[in-house]
């Protein structure tokens, strides 16, 4: 037997997928291949049909047909035998015979195809032999991979003894009074939540956290200190050609696309010497019947100061929270102060707050498993029918205080069933094929518009639709915490400020 090729081709004859196991132009295989349709009878059952070169040997695949030139003189019982491997092997890596199907899966069908048949000949393998080639599990791959993940958490045990290492210097040269190389705040000011050692003495310092994606991206003049894991120039021109042919680039510090990423609000342009943030994050996992799982709400107050004249001062604050949040201040805050009259300062008033440095200065929490609590509800509803699944969904404002913007609600769409069918729809939809997702897109959200739906049919099952993620930004905190004033230690004269308040998401599930 010498097969010349085998073809996915449509009734009129045009090539979808072709593979040839001998030499052969591609004009001839599309010629081939047009004449196909035009040579069957289809007064008769035969399966195949013959020139006076080639032998047409082929089976129908609904629209489509799944074709093997052979030579004249070729075994028919063995060509049969082979046809029926190839028409088993293409519902493998596509779920519906459909032209766009077949070319999405082009090189998956080629590369079994290989496995089948070696230059014009049969080889001696079954279905499960062929997807067991095809995945090409590598066992020197693994321990490839192994080895290097070793590598990595040695390198970061190595990182973390050289942190002790650099910290305990920090002590040891504040101990002797030699001054230190900078200032880095109470806190995080992008409330992280890790455990790291801080530094509190006459003067408030601690080690610089690194500041997390939502926060507000503030400028900073240009340093010359060393960034550990900044990308090479080359890193970044290859990123960039990249996004100019079209491609849709995983962000690597967060390992999102950029639609992914909550929008971070912009800063303010004219900010005043003395500049407070009330950041807010959220992290919620609910579950598709209703039930919260755990709802966490992490918040912090930050201070810069820019002009040494504004260095003693206080912060009055207005905590109108209702939902009973547990409030931290740093140790180096006047705690009593504060308790009696939601007074930020320092325990000795005769210090002033570090210039030009980011200084978290308050920071709450808050936990609950209440659902009352959910400030942005979502519900799910994906219904089987004949064809798929009938699903609808639908968005509800709980907090009526909070104004949502940029809501993207990101809904699974099961892989190769094509896009879905929208029906009715509050806002704007993208369908993005590579992720397989449906994103819902709100531009506001607001107690003017605190409801939407959207309805939409597709091919799949009702897990296939989960879980279902949120993501949004907002101008105004969850937990109510505003700064009042800001007013100068002696004579309480006040003292021109300005603020900026960002609630974002961290993780918002619907599992």
């Amino acid at each position: 037997m010498v097969l010349l090729a085998a073809a996915v081709c449509t009734k009129a004859g045009k090539a979808i997928v072709s593979r040839q196991f001998v030499e052969m132009t591609r004009t001839r295989v599309e010629g081939l291949l047009a004449a196909f349709p035009k040579l069957m009878n289809t007064g008769k059952q035969h399966t195949f049909v013959e020139t006076e070169s080639v032998r047409y040997v082929y089976q129908p695949l609904e629209k489509l047909y799944m074709v093997l030139i052979t030579t004249k003189n070729s075994n028919i019982l063995e060509d049969l035998e082979t046809l029926r491997l190839f028409s088993r092997v293409i519902p493998e890596y596509c779920r519906v015979l459909e032209e766009s199907e077949i070319s999405e899966h082009c090189f998956d069908l080629i590369f079994a195809f290989d496995e089948i048949v070696a230059l014009g000949y049969r080889e001696n393998v079954n279905l499960a032999q062929i997807r067991t080639f095809t995945e090409m599990d590598s066992h020197e791959e693994k321990v490839f991979r192994a080895v290097r993940e070793t590598q990595e958490r040695e390198a970061k045990a190595e990182m973390r003894r050289k942190a002790k290492e650099l910290q305990q210097a920090r002590r040891d040269a504040e101990r002797a009074g030699k001054k230190t190389p900078g200032f880095g705040g109470f806190g995080s000011s992008g409330m992280s939540s890790g455990n790291s050692a801080t530094v509190i003495q006459d003067t408030l310092i601690e080690p610089e956290k690194p500041k997390p994606a939502p926060a507000p991206v503030r400028a900073s003049g240009p340093s010359k200190a060393l960034k550990l894991g900044a990308r090479g120039k080359e890193v970044d021109d290859f990123v960039d050609k990249l996004k100019s042919e079209g491609e849709n680039i995983i962000l690597p510090s967060t390992g999102k696309r950029p639609s992914e990423v909550s929008k971070a609000l912009p800063a303010p342009v004219n900010t005043e010497s003395v500049h407070l943030r009330v950041e807010e994050k959220i992290t919620l996992t609910c579950g598709r019947d209703g039930g919260l799982q755990n709802m966490e709400i992490l918040g912090m107050v930050t201070l810069r100061v820019a002009d040494d004249k504004n260095g003693r001062i206080r912060i009055v604050l207005n905590n109108n929270d209702k939902k009973g949040v547990q409030l931290q201040t740093h140790p180096n805050v006047d705690k009593k102060l504060f308790t009696s009259e939601s007074i930020i300062g320092l325990k000795n008033p005769d210090k002033s707050f570090p210039l030009n440095s980011d200084v978290g200065v308050l920071k709450w929490r808050l936990q609950t498993t209440d659902e009352s609590l959910i400030p942005l509800t979502i519900n799910c509803w994906p219904s089987e029918s004949g064809t798929g699944c009938d699903v609808n969904i639908e968005y509800e404002l709980q907090e009526d205080a909070l104004e949502l913007n940029d809501l993207v609600i990101t809904i699974p769409i099961p892989s190769g069933v094509g896009a879905p069918v929208i029906g009715d729809l509050d806002g704007e939809y993208r369908h993005d094929s590579r992720r397989n997702v449906l994103e819902w897109c709100l531009p506001v959200v607001d107690v003017k518009n605190k409801t939407g739906s959207l309805e939409f049919s597709v091919a799949g099952q009702p897990n296939d639709f989960f879980p279902v993620i949120v993501s949004f930004v907002s101008k105004s905190n969850y937990c109510d915490m505003q700064v009042a004033k800001v007013t100068h230690v002696d004579g309480d004269a006040p003292v021109r400020f300005s603020t900026e308040t960002s609630f974002v998401v961290d993780k918002y599930e619907i599992l």
